[in-house]
């Protein structure tokens, strides 16, 4: 399917501190074929942890029939301009992914945007009808989405990771607004195209979440993928993904979140040129595709020296990093990894059998793309590591 990036507030707010030349330069890095030529994108449905408040489309009172839903200045100043213009800048097909960080407070058990939470009953369709607002919201601006999931994260709202706008389910309390409100409501929309992913979230949670989400039969027809995210995957075994295939071999899965930095707290965020950085991202990516993952996102396309801005002060790493100050931006070895993947894996290719060496320490991946050529992306984890250990040689040494 590709590999994408996320048009968050902070992505934007970041391309536009730059001049107009420093602009172009950036997003045609990103979305050319003469740059890392990306073709999909995650967008936040109102506001999330990379915005520089907390918000959402209705933040006023116990607005059961969404009257007062609307749009921000952040969708009109921020990510509409910068989705549209990577848009016109690509040779492909945009395809756009949206997601819920936080519902209104007004809507949640904790009454905050963060902390550990639930949905209250009774806004259970109101969730749902705010979902179809804002898919209708930005039709009316030209965008469509490709697909929507189910909520960014929500075992964040039950475990209480500080920092993260989020909102918390149980997989039978998320299945039952999925069966009995999410779907019906989209299938009853101008938006019935839209796929429908479920979990969003780590994919240590899937054995017993998304097992859980799908025992209800209807589940099968209604949900089309299953979307998962990097972090800790360091304790959660690939063949996880490979037994979740093997369960429901008609749904993809795709990788829709990875950054550098998130944890632990108190770390440096932004190491600029870093190459142990990129030598995860390549690993991941390597590991998720030979383990039937069919797309990759990063998070935020761009952020500034700190790893920012974040309203809540949960900074990371990120491709491009922004210097505003000195109007230039930083290519980090993130940005180069990913290249490595998607200048030469373009959209309906199909990856192909490869026997390893794991004698040699290469880490490797095929495919055969839609012009008939076939591809293979090699990883020389020990050669990375050499060379690392050159460059850390002194001039006295030398």
């Amino acid at each position: 399917m590709g590999f994408g990036t996320a048009f968050t507030d902070s992505s934007a707010i970041n391309v536009f501190s730059l001049s107009s030349d420093a602009q172009q330069n950036l997003m045609r890095s990103y979305f050319t074929s003469t740059g890392i030529n990306l073709n999909l994108g995650r967008v936040p449905i109102g506001g999330c942890d990379f915005s520089v408040r907390g918000y959402t489309y209705d933040d006023h009172e116990n607005d059961t029939q969404l009257t007062k839903f609307n749009l921000t200045w952040e969708d009109y100043n921020l990510k509409m301009p910068l989705i549209k213009w990577a848009r016109n800048l690509t040779n492909q097909n945009l395809k756009l992914k949206a997601a819920a960080w936080s519902p209104p407070i007004w809507m949640k058990t904790n009454y905050e945007f963060t902390g550990s939470s639930l949905l209250l009953d009774q806004y259970y369709q109101t969730w749902a009808d705010y979902h179809i607002k804002f898919l209708d919201a930005y039709k009316e601006n030209g965008l469509e989405f490709w697909a929507v999931s189910t909520g960014n994260e929500p075992a964040t709202g039950i475990i209480n990771i500080p920092g993260i706008n989020s909102l918390g389910w149980t997989p039978q309390r998320q299945r039952k607004w999925i069966v009995e409100n999410l779907f019906p409501s989209l299938h009853a929309s101008q938006h019935s195209n839209v796929k429908l992913l479920l979990l969003d979230d780590q994919r240590l949670f899937v054995p017993f979440v998304l097992d859980e989400l799908m025992q209800d039969e209807s589940m099968q027809k209604y949900v089309d993928g299953f979307a998962v995210h990097w972090y800790y995957d360091q304790i959660s075994p690939a063949r996880i993904l490979n037994n979740t295939h093997e369960k429901y071999p008609s749904k993809f899965i795709i990788s829709t979140e990875a950054s550098i930095g998130d944890m632990p707290w108190f770390i440096q965020k932004v190491r600029l040129g870093d190459w142990s950085n990129g030598e995860e991202y390549m690993a991941n990516i390597i590991e998720d595709f030979t383990h039937w993952v069919t797309g990759w996102y990063d998070w935020n396309l761009a952020l500034n020296q700190e790893g920012g801005p974040n309203w809540v002060d949960n900074y990371v790493d990120a491709s491009v990093i922004v210097n505003a100050k000195n109007d230039e931006f930083y290519k980090q070895p993130l940005f180069y990894a990913i290249g490595h993947f998607s200048k030469f894996i373009p959209e309906d290719s199909v990856r192909i059998n490869i026997v390893p060496n794991n004698e040699n320490g290469i880490e490797t991946v095929a495919f055969t793309t839609p012009y008939n050529a076939t591809a293979i992306i090699l990883f020389n984890k020990e050669l990375l590591v050499a060379l690392c250990s050159l460059s850390s040689v002194t001039q006295d040494d030398a």
